[in-house]
């Protein structure tokens, strides 16, 4: 195997691949599981509480895609923010992503443990655990044309069955098709409380929740190093986005507050399940744990690939060790899906030591490090167009809307989500483990990275001045 084929991603995404990865990594734990915490917390104004945080996310990602159409990389913000921000914050926001991945994932593998216990609850959650980091591993060595065909009808499953649960609990609305003795109607929505049952303190709350459930959306950058019409895909990915919120978030949690009051919506399971179980429809129960199955086995997929390209990127620049960017024949970085499923056996151990509190520990966690990188995609964007001149910004393929007052506005909203980790004990661990992380990442970088990356950086230039190099991904964010 020659050195190029050794450690060069290949172009295999089309336009429906990129649309499903962004789908498999945010629909899937944050909303099938984690929803029942932020409802929990705000009652029915939950739904305009996953209307501001999306209104904030697409924001983000028209941000992360006009950097991305203009200048399409593997290494994606963690490159944008080395660009525009210094070599310190890209080393930062790529490792954090990284680690935002693991960590999701670990939230991940632990609904999946939580959801196998609807049909199996007397066997170990650490068992299944244990199991579907094995399987997720190694569909993950596919190349990268089989695995986006994989993650494309993993995610399909979810979008008809969210699809069709929509019209289900339509039907059960309009027709009373029900066994159940829990209160039927659109009522549910007011009459329990009132619509702000337990105020905008509630509402507030619950968005930390809410935008742990929108991470992952950002994987639609990451898949511009792999994405055969960059130009295309990307604006075609981020702006289905607003519609995937109205309907994949508020219509189907408003049906689910609609079947059932809200307070009844427990932590136990998926409360997509626990609808359809209290109304006494089994067989729907039964066929909805199958699909939030295949939805955690989709994100768990979506976040090991973005984990492995966002690693790659930085061992492209200096800023990983240079193992990292080892491909096998398929093109698929395999030694960092051999690391992903290294840190995963963390969440087995986890759920062998701690299976009542760890979800909200892990999901807190993620928010944190989800906001960060949020916050490092904005913060470059606007340094990006600072550097602009006006001919230049009006030549730009996909701008982002609302410009500079929306971006602003965004930072803001996501530095007030980060404080409010503060506000409640079972979250506030959360800034502690980010303050640490940041700290152990600065050190690292000091004391490692920033010597490492002026060695590669003359050994790069011999190497130059020697021969024509080679195209590779990842060349055209280097400018």
């Amino acid at each position: 195997m020659t050195k190029d084929t050794a450690t060069t991603l290949t172009r295999g995404l089309k336009s429906r691949h990129i649309r499903f990865l962004a789908l498999g990594s945010a629909i899937g734990t944050g909303l099938f599981y984690g929803s029942s915490e932020s409802i929990k917390a705000a009652g029915p104004a939950v739904l305009l509480a996953y209307l501001i945080g999306g209104a904030a996310v697409f924001l983000v990602l028209r941000s992360l895609g006009e950097m991305a159409v203009s200048d399409p990389c593997a290494g994606s913000f963690g490159e944008y923010a080395t660009k525009y921000l210094g070599p310190l914050a890209g080393f930062a926001t790529g490792w954090t992503y990284a680690f935002e991945l693991v960590i999701v994932c670990l939230a991940d593998v632990t609904a999946f443990g939580v959801y196998m216990g609807f049909w199996f609850p007397g066997v170990p959650r650490w068992i299944w655990v244990l199991a579907v980091v094995g399987v997720v591993g190694v569909m993950n060595l596919f190349s990268v044309k089989v695995f986006g065909e994989l993650e494309f009808w993993l995610s399909l499953v979810k979008i008809v069955a969210i699809i069709a649960m929509i019209i289900a609990g339509v039907a059960i609305l309009v027709f009373g098709i029900h066994t159940g003795s829990a209160h039927v109607g659109v009522s549910n929505l007011w009459s329990n409380g009132g619509f702000f049952a337990h105020g905008v303190h509630g509402v507030i709350m619950s968005l930390a929740v809410v935008m742990f459930a929108f991470g992952g959306t950002e994987i639609i950058g990451v898949t511009a190093g792999e994405a055969q019409d960059p130009e295309r895909t990307i604006p075609s990915a981020v702006n289905t986005i607003p519609l995937r919120i109205v309907l994949f978030y508020v219509l189907t949690i408003a049906v689910i507050m609609s079947l059932n009051p809200w307070q009844n919506v427990d932590s136990s399971g998926s409360p997509f399940v626990q609808i359809f179980a209290g109304l006494g429809i089994k067989s729907a129960a039964t066929v909805l744990n199958l699909v939030v199955i295949t939805a955690a086995l989709s994100a768990i997929n979506s976040d090991i690939f973005a984990a492995g390209r966002i690693m790659y990127g930085m061992a492209e620049r200096g800023q990983a060790p240079t193992a990292l960017r080892r491909v096998s024949r398929n093109g698929a970085p395999w030694l960092t899906v051999v690391i992903m499923m290294g840190a995963l056996l963390l969440g087995v151990l986890l759920n062998y030591l701690m299976p009542e509190n760890v979800f909200v520990i892990i999901a807190s966690i993620a928010t944190f490090a989800t906001v960060w990188v949020w916050l490092m995609i904005l913060v470059a964007q606007v340094a990006a167009r600072r550097r602009m001149s006006p001919q230049e910004q009006a030549a730009l393929k996909y701008p982002a809307p609302f410009w500079p007052y929306g971006q602003i506005i965004t930072i803001a909203f996501m530095i007030g989500v980060l404080g409010l980790l503060a506000f409640s004990d079972s979250t506030r661990v959360a800034l502690v483990v980010g303050a640490v992380w940041l700290a152990l990442l600065s050190g690292v970088y000091v004391l490692w990275a920033r010597p490492r990356g002026a060695r590669e950086d003359l050994s790069e230039a011999s190497e130059q001045a020697a021969e024509e190099p080679s195209p590779q991904l990842g060349d055209s964010c280097r400018g």
